[in-house]
């Protein structure tokens, strides 16, 4: 398995050092080995909100690395024209010598859709649309669009980016279907923990390599994003993580719902007693310390990594930055970089 960051959490970071984590963190990744930098799309909202455009994420990452792919976790793709998505990511391409990646996704936040409420019924269908668009696009294909004057013109984006065809990924949050259609269509798919368990993974895992299979005689790619931070002592580790994570938790309620689902059906978020939304976070503290995040020493996350490779895992996407402390989330990388030359040396 390869081993990424992933940024994706509150805006816990404020004034110059908002960033200061993400840059240090892709310099770390590129200098130790690391597969990829990974950064999301998130609007109007303190959750997530330190990233409105991947694009521009992107292009400063590859101003400080040389190596590492720079990927997108997630771009909304129903909330933006194909070409620009085109254009900006082949700047980006350009910049970084041929390193992007982009994950696609559907959205679901609705204020999102602000930005394109026509597009927030049919959000799927235009994902798959769009992707489409965008692939014959980076290919530098001819595509039929609309002008201003509403005649039919055709265009070819610019600039033409390194490589010659965009690799990519699908997101999904767990639904079965969405595996099975990034496999029949040869994308790789990113997903992480939040809503699903490790034996609903393994299914739709063997799904998704049996469509791709069928397909295109391949094996495909799956990505899982797991929330990170690793240290010398496990109790220490839950210690530090405990007050932010569950911070973490309470800010993506939304997220978590279908995870505790069987323990607690039809519940409702915004109805609940406060005294049962904590017992809900503190439930759900408890599960991704144990079996759902990289959390503990290096010898905890070997144990987990070996579960995650007979699974069909290809990639760790290591979400680091749900810590306010930067220094400390830095500093824990070393132990990050333990746990992947001790896998690599298996």
């Amino acid at each position: 398995m390869d081993f990424g960051l992933f940024y994706f959490a509150d805006d816990v970071r404020t004034g110059t050092d908002q960033y200061r984590l993400l840059l240090e963190g892709a310099k770390f990744a590129d200098t130790h080995g690391f597969s990829a930098v990974w950064t999301p799309e998130r609007h109007f909202h303190q959750f997530g909100g330190r990233y409105p455009n991947p694009a521009v994420t992107a292009a400063a990452i590859a101003a400080v690395t040389e190596r590492v792919a720079i990927r997108a976790g997630s771009v909304v793709a129903p909330l933006h024209h194909p070409a620009r998505i085109a254009e900006e990511w082949a700047v980006v391409d350009n910049l970084s010598g041929g390193r992007v990646g982009i994950s696609f996704a559907p959205g679901w936040h609705l204020v999102d859709f602000a930005l394109r409420p026509e597009n927030y019924a049919g959000r799927r269908q235009v994902m798959m649309e769009t992707i489409d668009t965008v692939r014959r696009l980076w290919r530098q294909e001819t595509v039929e669009l609309v002008d201003g004057a509403g005649e039919p013109v055709k265009i070819q984006t610019y600039p033409a980016p390194v490589q010659p065809d965009l690799p990519t990924w699908i997101t999904s949050s767990g639904n079965p279907e969405t595996f099975r259609q990034a496999g029949e269509l040869g994308f790789g798919v990113l997903t992480h923990l939040l809503g699903q368990s490790l034996d609903d993974l393994v299914r739709k895992v063997a799904d998704y390599r049996e469509h791709f299979a069928r397909t295109h005689g391949g094996t495909g790619h799956v990505v899982l994003m797991l929330h990170t931070f690793l240290g010398e002592d496990r109790a220490q580790v839950r210690e530090v993580i405990h007050e932010p994570f569950s911070d973490y938790l309470r800010s993506s309620i939304g997220l978590i719902m279908q995870a505790a689902e069987e323990l607690m059906p039809g519940i409702d978020p915004d109805s609940m007693d406060p005294e049962d939304l904590e017992f809900l976070v503190e439930m759900s503290f408890d599960r991704y310390f144990d079996t759902g995040g990289l959390f503990g020493t290096v010898g905890d996350g070997l144990a987990l990594l070996g579960s995650l490779q007979e699974i069909g895992v290809d990639e760790i996407a290591c979400l680091v930055d749900f810590i306010p402390d930067t220094d400390a989330v830095l500093d824990s990388l070393r132990h990050l970089d333990r746990l992947k030359r001790a896998w690599e040396a298996r």
